[in-house]
């Protein structure tokens, strides 16, 4: 009795079992091979019913789970002959091993015309006088996506190897990463993201595609480089036909796309065009940015009739910095699209080429005179051929037509990027993912997962405090007091000691110093904030410790106050224009001694606020009392003959003694700023303006007071500009000009002059667009009229990067001039060439000065490549 229960219990569960399994575990699977048997990675296949698909992986691999029914499908892959096929799907999965060979291609002679020109030129001119058209193409669309991510470390610098060994880094993936996610998109570039489920492990090292996905190459521009299909391509590529063939019985054009001039933010590869509809068939290009490289492959289906679509996007990345090679790769698939067409846009548009058809393109002008239409729109449905000209023009008057008839909120948006992470998005096990995904695992990335997961299993269980793992502390060590740490110290509330050791300097009046603080933050909510800072500094010289507190209180996003006071040690020249390490290397080694300083005992209130997105305003009142400080110590490690420390007090053209009695100064200091032309990204529903779309233009009020004691009386305007734009893919200018004079200086001391950004050693660490190279840190500190002015263009190509390697490897090259007019300086002047991104992070620059036309002084500097130039901070 009891082996007939079980027989009839394990019966049972076979049923289930298979009902369970056959409700779910069906559908296409096998692999894609070429000719020659080898397996052809990130092949597309394309459910054409359902507008639906995936992609091989880089084994050729595919599985595809479907629903029972009767499907065609697409199998495509760059290079080779689409093969379409009728699948019954039923209760399991279908193994199918497709074969796909090698493109036929053929030289289509006519298009070739009495011009004998490249049949490429005609091909991409009509592309690019419609890409427009199908930028405005689409209402909307929604989608599903899946990316799935990866990343390795191919070489390391040999002394680091065994410590990344350690850590279980080698030539596995490194940083994993999958996710399934809806996006819709509603024209003009708005998207919204819903994340359904997400795994990542590792840092992506900002190496992700969605610059690429969110971006078209029917725009002039794509993660900042030209596209083929700008209207400035002829600029910037030569375009080579390579023949036409079939592809479910369109003619599609392969063009090789060649820059002129090879190197950053330009495409080289091949572009696929579908003719009659001038439309991306597919594309394999590539470029590079600071030269790191990128290669895009992307393949497009009509997803309806004449509406041509991307389905498969794969990039891969690879770059070295300082010894360190890694390489990246993106896959990801849209599938599940829905379209809507805007109405506006006919459907049929015949582009007539004036330069190959010039008779045919004045006879559709003059028609065109003859039968003039006021609406443009109606006036091309009504024609059955356009000129390119004309169609660029009409869909420029209707970009311009819908943009004054948006919402004016909506007027100074470029693009609106939502995103939304489902609850249960980071949830999903290893299970739900192989159920899930569309393209298979490789080993190799099965092996990555595996590594990445134990690393997260182990930084999980540090920060749960776990003592088994070495090397991990929670909690005050004895370290601490001079290295820092940061803990919680209640509901959102952390201590921080901070780093002692990185503090200590060396300068001739304190000899040598150290900075010792603390700093407590309590959050109250996103926007609002507490932090007190306590500090103290010690002078081994003077033996004399000072002392001060700062308290920051943001009230909001938009509003920041300051109250700070006590003893502090600042630099005459209130730039801070010598960071103290650069001085106290200077000092020790080179006994030259830049740095100059005062003390003030001092109570100041400042606050920070924006106004609105056009004004911004920084406004402090600070009470002192100022002493004159001199060298105590004449110690250095280098000593170097007939060279002494100078004095503490510097010299000035315009002022034979900046030495100075004890004083005490009020003074105030408001600055306005403003920027006139605001575009804005939204992200999240948070508006963000977009750096450089606009001068910012600031004006600058500075005075002392005869108050509460005060010995200072004067007032200083200050009246600046500053903007930077690119003049195409070729260059970047940016400039920066200033202009100001003291209304009254009847009572000030040196500290009070208009001092200017100077610099007396090799390195630069300064923004270029900023700061002199040469010039003396006080020579020409004025307290009369004054005129700076900063000129710095990046070239693409100019001398060494004429040479393709240089370009290849992120090098730029720039030209600089810096101008001080002042009564004591005459028209000084510097003229400079930098090399940049040395390293990714370096520039070397060669500089001349001149005053009043005749030469003065040369120079070498090293500083931080331009574009991280403006994070470095200056202070004491």
């Amino acid at each position: 009795m009891h082996q007939q229960k079980a027989i009839i219990i394990s019966l049972l569960t076979l049923i289930i079992l298979s009902f369970a399994t056959n409700g779910s575990a069906q559908g296409i699977r096998g692999n894609i091979l070429d000719e020659n048997n080898e397996p052809l990675p990130f092949a597309t296949i394309y459910v054409r019913n359902i507008e639906s698909g995936t992609t091989s992986n880089a084994e050729g691999f595919f599985e595809l789970k479907l629903a029972p029914g009767k499907y065609d499908l697409v199998f495509q892959s760059m290079g080779y002959e689409t093969v379409v096929k009728v699948v019954d799907v039923q209760n399991s999965f279908v193994e199918i091993d497709v074969t796909l060979k090698a493109q036929t291609i053929m030289l289509n002679t006519v298009v070739v015309t009495a011009r004998k020109e490249d049949p490429a030129l005609t091909i991409m001119r009509k592309s690019i006088a419609k890409a427009k058209y199908h930028v405005n193409q689409l209402d909307a669309y929604t989608a599903k996506v899946y990316t799935k991510g990866s990343g390795r470390l191919i070489n390391s610098p040999f002394f680091l190897r065994k410590k990344i060994a350690k850590e279980g880094i080698d030539s596995t993936s490194a940083f994993t990463s999958e996710s399934i996610i809806e996006v819709s998109y509603k024209r003009p570039g708005e998207y919204n993201q819903r994340v359904i489920s997400i795994r990542s492990n590792g840092d992506a090292n900002n190496t992700s595609p969605t610059p690429f996905v969110n971006g078209s190459f029917y725009e002039p521009l794509i993660a900042d480089a030209i596209s083929p299909l700008s209207p400035k391509a002829f600029y910037y590529y030569r375009f080579i036909y390579k023949g036409t063939f079939i592809d479910r019985d369109r003619s599609i054009s392969k063009i090789q796309v060649i820059p002129r001039s090879k190197g950053d933010d330009v495409f080289a590869g091949e572009i696929n065009i579908v003719e009659d509809q001038w439309s991306i068939h597919s594309l394999d290009l590539r470029t590079s940015k600071y030269g790191i490289k990128f290669r895009v492959r992307q393949i497009y289906d009509p997803i309806q009739e004449k509406v041509w679509l991307p389905i498969s996007h794969k990039f891969d990345i690879e770059g070295k910095v300082f010894g360190f090679e890694a390489e990246y790769d993106y896959l990801i698939t849209m599938s599940d699209y829905d379209i809507t067409i805007n109405p506006d846009l006919p459907v049929e548009v015949e582009v007539v080429d004036d330069k190959v058809d010039p008779e045919l393109a004045k006879k559709i002008k003059k028609e065109q005179k003859e039968t003039p239409d006021d609406d443009f729109l109606k006036a091309m449905e009504t024609k059955k051929e356009i000129t390119r000209k004309d169609l660029r023009k009409i869909l420029r008057e209707y970009e311009k037509k819908e943009e004054s008839e948006q919402e004016e909120s909506r007027q100074d948006v470029v693009s609106i990027m939502n995103m939304t992470i489902d609850s249960t998005a980071y949830k999903y096990d290893s299970t739900y993912w192989a159920e899930i995904r569309p393209v298979p695992l490789t080993k190799y990335e099965e092996k990555g997962y595996i590594v990445s997961d134990s690393l997260a299993e182990q930084n999980k269980r540090a920060a749960e405090g776990d003592s088994t793992i070495v090397g991990r502390r929670k909690g005050f060590g004895i370290g601490d007091l001079l290295f820092g740490n940061r803990y919680k110290v209640g509901d959102k509330a952390h201590l921080r000691i901070n780093n002692a050791a990185l503090t200590l300097g060396f300068n001739t009046v304190e000899g040598f110093n150290f900075r010792y603080g603390l700093q407590f933050t309590k959050t109250f909510d996103k926007l609002k904030w507490l932090s007190i800072e306590p500090t103290v500094r010690y002078a081994f010289a003077r033996n004399k410790l000072l002392g001060n507190l700062k308290i920051n209180w943001k009230t909001s996003s938009k509003e920041m106050w300051t109250l700070e006071g006590g003893q502090e040690i600042n630099q005459i020249n209130g730039n801070n224009p010598i960071l103290p390490i650069i001085n106290t290397t200077s000092s020790l080694f080179y006994e030259r001694n830049f740095m100059k300083i005062y003390q003030q005992d001092y109570l100041r209130l400042r606050l920070n606020k924006t106004i609105n997105d056009h004004f911004k305003f920084d406004g402090s009142v600070t009470y002192s009392d100022r002493t004159e400080l001199f060298n105590n110590t004449d110690f250095s490690i280098r000593d170097i003959d007939d060279r002494d420390y100078t004095p503490n007090r510097p010299q000035n053209e315009e002022l034979r003694n900046t030495g100075f009695i004890r004083d005490d100064a009020f003074i105030s200091d408001l600055t306005l700023e403003y920027t006139p032309f605001v575009k804005y990204v939204i992200s999240n529903k948070k508006k963000r303006a977009i750096k450089d779309r606009s001068p910012v233009l600031k004006i600058n009020y500075g005075s002392g007071w005869e108050v509460l004691d005060s010995d200072t009386d004067f007032s200083l305007l200050d009246l600046g500009i500053r903007h930077s734009f690119k003049t195409g893919v070729t260059g970047k200018l940016t400039y920066k000009v200033n202009g100001g004079f003291f209304l009254k200086d009847d009572r000030m001391s040196f500290m009070d002059f208009r001092h200017f950004m100077g610099n007396r050693t090799l390195l630069q660490p300064s923004d270029p667009v900023a700061a002199f190279r040469l010039l003396d840190y006080y020579q020409f500190s004025t307290n009369g009229d004054y005129v700076t002015a900063f000129a710095h263009y990046d070239f693409r190509k100019l001398l060494l990067t004429r040479l393709g390697f240089v370009r290849e490897r992120g090098l730029k090259e720039a030209m600089f001039v810096n101008y001080l007019g002042t009564t004591a300086s005459g028209n000084y002047t510097e003229v400079g060439y930098s090399i940049n991104n040395i390293y990714r992070i370096f520039r070397v620059e060669g500089i001349a000065s001149f005053r009043n036309g005749e030469y003065y002084d040369w120079g070498i500097r090293i500083g931080l490549a331009s574009n991280l130039s403006s994070f470095i901070s200056f202070g004491n």
